[in-house]
């Protein structure tokens, strides 16, 4: 068995990217989510998550646009961002080691959570959003 690496080239991001939607499409709890909403538009999907990656881990600005506007009217709740983060992580953790894996991970983390609270926002129109 060889070692685990850092990413750090546009290769491992491809390879993080496929590997963690591959597992996404055949989740029984976020696949249908995520096939419904893509469709037949899986490799655009996998390109754009290729660039999103990239310039994040990479700072190779390849990226532009908003990533939360396709989420804002996902039916999703707290539970199929915590199964999303749970496969991104053991993704990560099955490919790589280093600064930059912490870095995805971490990044992802931060971005569930916003996703999360910007949806439930949206959902309630700000109404409750901050009551717990």
């Amino acid at each position: 068995m060889t070692a685990l690496s850092d990413i750090k080239t546009l290769d491992d991001i491809k390879l993080l990217v496929d590997t963690f939607y591959g597992k996404v499409q055949k989740d029984t709890l976020i696949g249908p989510i995520f096939n419904e909403k893509i469709g037949n538009n899986w490799p655009s999907h996998l390109e754009r998550m290729y660039r999103f990656w990239q310039t994040i881990l990479l700072e190779e600005h390849t990226y532009s646009g908003s990533p939360f506007p396709p989420h804002k009217h996902l039916p999703v709740e707290k539970t199929h961002f915590n199964r999303w983060m749970e496969i991104f992580t053991e993704t990560i953790d099955s490919l790589y080691t280093g600064a930059l894996a912490e870095e995805a991970k971490l990044r992802a983390k931060n971005m569930a959570e916003m996703f999360f609270y910007k949806i439930e926002y949206f959902r309630t129109g700000g109404r409750n959003f901050f009551e717990s």
